[in-house]
């Protein structure tokens, strides 16, 4: 993504020609803006369906399929996998996160944005709590949960976290074997984080969607806005710039 940032600050400023050499970068960040605009109507779509009866019959069918798998083993995983998803569990993926950063990549920017991505999801998703205001599914519940429904916290918090970690795996440099193998093990973890709070009753799937669109948004938005700001900070031609264009890596 590096490149092809690069590749659009120089389209940009080869365009623009002797204006402000910081203007490419405000217009590389609007365009991110335009791409999430593009999410979040999405998720508005999704959640203006929230009232209807066709997804009201979805919602049922497909967490009456869910829950007719419920055994003391899988109540067993997904309680443990739904609190990996929680409070707690963030804060020990968050100090080993930190243990990583410090000690092995030596990089303070990565325990940053990490920290930053996991702040903006969940405070963006009390904000949505609020102003939706879903009730919780009027079925059994596995574990006490005391919020609101729509979307899903757990959901929006394991997408927008776990989902910038696998970015994050992608861009190091390590064994192809052991790289791909953490990236489908988050992926995996996700899902099932999502699965999870239908499985244990306090959450539509509905509910799930939301939160995944949201964190996805998200991540998405921060990837690009972490990666426009690394390549202003290189850039010799603006203020503060370090280093060389030619040598930003990928």
């Amino acid at each position: 993504m590096i490149k092809l940032l690069k590749d659009l600050i120089k389209k940009l400023r080869g365009l623009l020609g002797k204006y402000d050499v910081t203007l490419p970068y405000f217009i590389a960040v609007m365009l991110a803006l335009v791409v999430i605009v593009g999410g979040i109507n999405i998720f508005i779509e999704l959640t203006d369906t929230l009232s209807t009866d066709e997804l009201r019959h979805y919602d049922d069918k497909i967490t009456e399929y869910i829950i007719s798998f419920r055994s003391s083993a899988l109540t067993d995983y997904f309680t443990f996998i739904t609190r990996v998803g929680g409070l707690y569990g963030y804060i020990s993926v968050v100090i080993l996160s930190a243990f990583v950063s410090f000690v092995i990549f030596k990089k303070w920017k990565y325990m940053a944005q990490i920290t930053l991505v996991l702040a903006l999801s969940a405070l963006s998703n009390l904000v949505l709590k609020r102003f939706i205001n879903r009730a919780r599914p009027d079925i059994e519940h596995l574990v006490t949960v005391e919020t609101l429904s729509y979307p899903s916290g757990h959901a929006m918090a394991a997408m927008a976290f776990y989902g910038f970690l696998i970015y994050l795996f992608y861009k190091f440099k390590m064994l192809k074997i052991i790289k791909y193998s953490i990236i489908f093990l988050l992926t995996i973890l996700i899902i099932s984080i999502g699965l999870s709070r239908i499985y244990l009753g306090v959450h539509f799937p509905s509910d799930i969607a939301g939160g995944f669109i949201a964190g996805g948004i998200w991540v998405i938005f921060c990837i690009i806005l972490f990666n426009i700001i690394d390549v202003f900070r290189r850039d010799p031609k603006t203020p503060g710039g370090v280093e060389k264009m030619e040598a930003i890596e990928d």
